[in-house]
């Protein structure tokens, strides 16, 4: 049976059980309640099992009561200089402002950073519990304690508290009316405040160009020529389809895809199609056949005789792996290069994405994508808001609705609003054979019929990571190092998933990680390279095309544009980008 078939059953109970599980997803927001009640249920009974455990959390409990006690007498006798019982960490910004350090708030997030503390070790170490389950308790119990944060309401908040003293309430005012604005722009399924500001084709997605080729799947988008040679070997960039194109492509200043024109660079971007309910059956093949493979060979028939510079961004850069893998499996030689953006192909440690898959969950998420087709923005949208719900969702409720500041909306973030749907038949294939089975590391990916094996690929491979992600970490994009022989250079550099790549020269307070593995090399794990790496001032964007300089050949004449016999299809944008 294929790995990202459904198990079997018959065709009645399918008529039954499909529409109650797509109805309990739609009242769950998505999340599967009995996967969270199993992982509730494995450590509660195995901690009830452990005596030990719990004496050692009563005991812990009780110091931890005491260190507050003795830290509030202390505040009253030395008020100036007394330590605090849990110092707030450098990158914690719930408790940084000066406020947070005066009687009585200085108690309050005391408590809360030693309550947080005590549930870590309820939630770690209870004997029989299985990992998944250990991680889903603990992520719930961060939840939970982050919702009743003092941070989080008006009387407890000092911050919030002086500036309602200051302004006499009017930021509370103003923040009724954010909530009430934001509440009516969520039923009306309106974009954000400040996100009409930002129009593809107007001032963001703006770099010239012309669309060279058009299919069900995907519009190639073939970018004007700004320098009178260009490097040959010309560049395909495939952004994944879970995002729309343009983030590489944001206003002037920081679009990648401007940079690497004005750098001397022939590009091309494939533009997705935004699916609809007539695209269910869109699989991952559809995504190579019609995607990558029809993309480079439209490339190859504008640029003939040339390899070319592939690169993918995520989800587009594990199908460009799958493609490149392929290519080496076949005798294609047609890739120079391969540079892959927070991409993984490895799945075996995804990071706190994998507490939103298991079999309970894709089977719910199956049921619901059964009805509607696909997956819409909004579903993922939610697990992404947990991941990081200080900064997605508490601090933004803080600041807008209690504070009375709203943030002034920018190019990235009205780009992350600009949401996108994702095929049933493809997000199911993509979550069974790479998130539940780990498919391709372990070369049991099909492509035309054939296994796959990252181990082939042979040309040099530029590689980005970003130290904050909480999509891609990091260490998981890291592991290509481990299947993969060929010449490698890795790049780690600060921000997250989005903002790590969007991180044009001259923006302030960027640095980054840079070494080269050459083929065949002693690998490292990704903590000895981390030590070893040198650190670098300044965006990786320079290094990364004096790299694609290095594997280019001299500089000649521009192509043409579009392909011989097709005249463009239109501008730049395209039209698939614009669908809603």
């Amino acid at each position: 049976m294929p790995s990202d078939a459904p198990a079997p059953s018959s065709g009645f109970a399918d008529q039954i059980d499909q529409p109650v599980h797509a109805t309990i997803a739609r009242w769950s927001a998505s999340l599967s309640q009995s996967s969270a009640l199993l992982a509730a249920a494995d450590w509660g009974m195995h901690l009830a099992l452990s005596p030990g455990k719990r004496l050692e959390l009563a005991s812990l409990a009780l110091g931890y009561a005491e260190q507050l006690v003795h830290y509030a007498l202390e505040c009253a006798l030395h008020p100036a200089c007394t330590p605090a019982c849990v110092p707030v960490p450098a990158r914690d910004r719930r408790f940084a402002q000066d406020e947070w350090h005066h009687w009585p708030f200085n108690l309050l997030h005391q408590s809360f950073l030693l309550t947080e503390q005590w549930w870590v070790a309820a939630t770690h170490g209870v004997w029989g519990v299985e990992k998944h389950h250990q991680d889903m308790v603990a992520f719930a119990a961060r939840q939970l304690l982050d919702m009743f944060s003092p941070g989080n309401l008006v009387l407890t908040n000092p911050v919030v508290l002086r500036r309602t003293w200051n302004e006499g309430g009017a930021n509370l005012l103003r923040g009724a009316l954010y909530a009430m604005d934001d509440m009516e722009r969520q039923i009306s399924q309106r974009p954000p405040a400040g996100a009409e500001d930002f129009t593809v084709g107007v001032n963001v997605g703006v770099t010239p160009g012309k669309v060279v080729l058009k299919n069900r799947l995907m519009e190639l988008i073939q970018y004007t020529p700004t320098t009178p040679t260009v490097h040959p070997e010309p560049v395909l960039v495939v952004p994944a389809w879970i995002m729309k194109y343009y983030i590489l492509d944001l206003s002037p200043h920081n679009s990648l895809i401007k940079y690497l024109v004005d750098q001397g660079h022939t590009v091309f971007c494939i533009s997705w199609k935004n699916p609809g309910a007539e695209d269910r059956d869109l699989g991952m093949d559809d995504y190579l056949e019609l995607g990558f493979d029809a993309a480079l060979d439209a490339v190859n028939a504008i640029v003939p005789k040339r390899k070319v510079h592939a690169t993918g961004y995520c989800l587009g850069g594990t199908l460009l792996a799958i493609a490149a893998a392929a290519m080496a499996r076949d005798g294609d030689e047609r890739l120079a290069s391969m540079t892959l953006f927070a991409a993984q192909t490895d799945f075996t440690e995804p990071g706190e994405l994998a507490l939103f898959v298991d079999e309970s969950q894709v089977s719910l998420l199956e049921a619901q994508m059964a009805q509607a087709g696909y997956l819409t923005a909004g579903q993922m949208a939610g697990a992404f808001q947990l991941l990081r719900s200080y900064d997605l969702l508490w601090s933004h409720l803080v600041n807008q609705h209690l504070l009375g500041e709203r943030a002034k909306m920018n190019d990235l973030m009205a780009w992350n609003a600009d949401a996108t749907r994702m095929p049933a038949r493809m997000h199911s294939q993509y979550l069974r054979r790479l998130f539940l089975n780990d498919d391709l590391s372990e070369g049991r990916y099909p492509v035309r019929g054939k296994p796959v094996a990252l181990g082939d690929i042979d040309v040099p491979t530029f590689m980005v990571g970003t130290e904050t992600d909480h999509v891609a970490p990091w260490r998981s994009v890291y592991k290509l190092q481990y299947m993969c022989p060929t010449e490698i250079t890795f790049v780690l550099t600060s921000g997250g998933h989005n903002a790590g790549i969007v991180s044009e020269p001259g923006h302030p307070h960027r640095h980054f990680r840079m070494q080269t593995r050459p083929a065949g090399g002693t690998h490292l794990s990704a903590d000895d390279w981390q030590a070893q790496a040198p650190d670098f001032q300044g965006s990786w964007w320079p290094e990364w095309a004096k790299w694609l300089r290095q594997h280019s050949s001299a500089p000649a004449k521009p192509p043409r544009m579009g392909m011989p016999g097709h005249p463009p299809l239109g501008d730049a944008p395209g039209v698939y980008v614009l669908e809603k």
